[in-house]
């Protein structure tokens, strides 16, 4: 897909949270059997129980990590709390879920208060299981600086969702 098109490159996820990467595993999130894809809304109400996450690859010895962080904390238009850091799982065997692996930062449901922020879900492989530390708090993390400390290279998936507040207060400001 051209890379103008890409939607990780149209909703910013591309340069606010990754660095430009190759996809080469299938990695499916799932609330409530809705399946999250690039861009698509959800309610907070939808997305208050941690998701079905469903991974591929065809190498059963290999094992991945999970981030899901906000790269719009607080608020889109002054996202000093960038990245949020909502759920960390290591340790999650290829051709499994999230629910076998390792969480080590426990998921943390959405709730924006302005504006429309992106729920970013980002799949690393590991070199092999490894030991990895919860940072101290969970705002200002950063995807980018977490894979190079843990030696986790590139992400080889990642899909992001929209999320707002019900109320209808508090679109999208720029």
């Amino acid at each position: 897909m051209p890379r103008e098109r890409d939607p990780l490159v149209v909703g910013r996820v591309i340069g606010d949270v990754l660095d430009s990467f190759t996809k080469s595993i299938n990695l499916s999130v799932s609330y409530n059997d809705r399946e999250v894809a690039n861009g698509c809304e959800l309610k907070p109400s939808k997305v208050v129980n941690q998701p079905r996450v469903d991974i591929g690859g065809d190498d059963m010895r290999a094992f991945h990590t999970l981030v899901m962080v906000d790269p719009d904390a607080p608020s889109p238009s002054d996202p000093n709390l960038r990245e949020y850091l909502h759920w960390l799982v290591t340790d999650i065997p290829a051709t499994t879920g999230a629910q076998f692996g390792q969480e080590i930062v426990c998921y943390e449901s959405p709730r924006p208060s302005m504006g429309i922020h992106r729920m970013v879900f980002v799949l690393f492989r590991q070199l092999g299981r490894q030991t990895v530390y919860a940072p101290g708090w969970r705002q200002n993390f950063n995807t980018k600086d977490f894979a190079e400390l843990y030696n986790l290279g590139s992400p080889v998936a990642a899909v992001y969702f929209n999320c707002q507040r019900e109320s209808g207060f508090g679109g999208r400001r720029r």
